[in-house]
């Protein structure tokens, strides 16, 4: 069972108890043996009754459900704090809300969006070490305590703008082995942190634990294992200055997909052992995260359509010359209708590897060319795909692209006119029950791998639906 034997981190009250109703997410439920590819193939079947075969996203809500016992299971002591910026869809970040996650906020904007909700303001760190002075007093001004900070100018505007900020000192990690480092821009040395500490003292500012960040897609889990040797020495250097720390911030990075070297499970193999070792659970520390692909890449399918084609035919050679056409080698460049400056923007910023899969199956004895793929925009940079095999396709045909939800949406424009895709929410029912349960109980304790699992049917419901243990292992396979 999910959570057989295993300590469950104690519940954080959602957004609200009252009942959820699927128009709030704008989600549709699928019936009993339908799946988001499902989805996908009838919206696409209703586009193609018409001229219009605009781009579209399908995002699977109920896979953040899936997620989010995922990481109960794998980092139990961990509580996430869902990072904004990753994909900021108010349904995602709805859905999230109800589980009862935490939120990692580096704006004034991500701040009010969050709040807009309803979640109280411990439920939010404002993660950006380098913030605006208005914006530090907005976060005062709406009960915002936890914030970051790795300089002493960010400690003088601190003191100057939040007189009850819980300040949280990020160092730098070694992230040499990240696909997308961040230590060359935020954190402080372990040499530094002590002249820190002595001037938020000399400030009277409150400094309640230490947060890192090993970058994006981190290659190798040991980096995870010496941040947090490096933090508890943060924390016995705090205590020289009188601090007794009570927050841990083990960031984010965390892959979101199975396409990885390094699975979700092989890095929290390596950080419980650390977590147990430098903060053990009767120390009194608090351990929360900043997970944000982790919860979206995966719930996120994007299909676009063939708005254009070109063949280019490889020249012959002299003695080649009588030969047919069909031998000569063609090369296929396709036209899609997103691109780099929409959905495909994680191509340039987020250093992401998108390959297209085909919506119909080709014939077993279907001849395939060296393709390219290329977005709508009139820009040359506007190239999705240099070199991928495809089948000779034709104006009309759909590509779909999977594990899209991480820094796609959520830095998407309309450059060159082009409307950034649709997306359509849906969630199993299965799942839909299960977010019902944690919403209005808190997470599943821990049960007897044969025995029921329940689930309140709803909110508002004084019964409850008695559901077999082996929903939250079907949530999770």
């Amino acid at each position: 069972m999910l959570f057989k034997g295993v300590f469950v981190t104690p519940f954080i009250p959602p957004v609200t108890m009252k009942t959820l109703c699927p128009a709030e997410f704008n989600l549709s439920l699928l019936e009993e043996g339908f799946t988001a590819r499902d989805s996908v193939d009838q919206t696409i079947i209703e586009s193609s009754t018409g001229d219009d075969r605009d781009a579209f996203y399908v995002c699977d809500l109920g896979d953040l459900v899936k997620k989010h016992l995922r990481w109960a299971r794998a980092l139990p002591r961990v509580t996430p704090f869902y990072a904004v910026k990753c994909n900021n869809s108010i349904s995602v970040v709805r859905t999230l809300a109800s589980l009862g996650c935490g939120f990692d906020c580096a704006s004034k904007a991500e701040i009010q969006q969050i709040e807009s909700l309803g979640v109280a303001p411990s439920r939010i760190i404002y993660a950006n070490p380098c913030k605006q002075a208005s914006q530090i007093k907005y976060a005062s001004a709406h009960g915002v305590q936890k914030m970051t900070f790795d300089s002493e100018v960010e400690l003088l505007k601190v003191a100057r703008c939040h007189e009850n900020a819980k300040l949280v000192l990020r160092i730098a990690t070694d992230d040499s082995n990240s696909v997308c480092p961040l230590s060359v821009k935020f954190g402080a040395t372990l040499k530094g942190c002590r002249g820190l500490l002595q001037r938020a003292k000399e400030l009277s500012l409150d400094v309640i634990g230490v947060s890192f960040h090993v970058g994006s897609m981190c290659r190798d889990p040991a980096t995870y294992t010496q941040a947090i040797s490096d933090a508890r020495c943060v924390f016995d250097m705090a205590e020289e200055f009188g601090y007794k720390m009570s927050l841990l911030d083990i960031g984010g990075g965390f892959p979101g997909s199975e396409d990885v070297k390094l699975k979700f499970e092989e890095i929290t193999a390596i950080i419980n052992p650390a977590l147990d070792k430098y903060f053990p659970a009767d120390g009194g520390v608090r351990i929360i995260a900043e997970p944000g692909r982790y919860y979206v890449a995966s719930a996120y399918t994007l299909a676009v359509n063939i708005i254009s084609k070109k063949v280019i035919v490889k020249e012959q050679s002299p003695s080649n010359e009588e030969e047919d056409d069909e031998t000569n080698e063609k090369t296929m460049m396709y036209y899609v209708n997103d691109g780099v400056y929409g959905s495909f923007n994680c191509i340039l910023y987020d250093h992401a590897e998108c390959l297209p899969i085909l919506h119909t199956k080709p014939k077993p004895d279907e001849a395939m060319y060296t393709c390219s793929i290329w977005g709508p925009t009139c820009d040359g940079l506007d190239r999705i795909a240099e070199y991928c095999s495809l089948p000779d396709l034709q104006m009309g045909d759909w590509l779909l692209f999977e594990n899209m939800g991480a820094y796609t949406v959520a830095a998407s424009s309309n450059f060159n006119g082009f409307a950034t895709p649709d997306i359509h929410y849906v969630m199993s029912r299965p799942a839909w029950k299960c977010m019902q349960q944690i919403n209005t109980q808190g997470m599943p304790a821990p049960v007897d791998e044969a025995g029921p699992a329940c689930v309140a049917a709803s909110c508002g419901s004084e019964s409850a639906v008695e559901l077999p243990a082996k929903l939250h292992q079907n949530l999770l396979a």
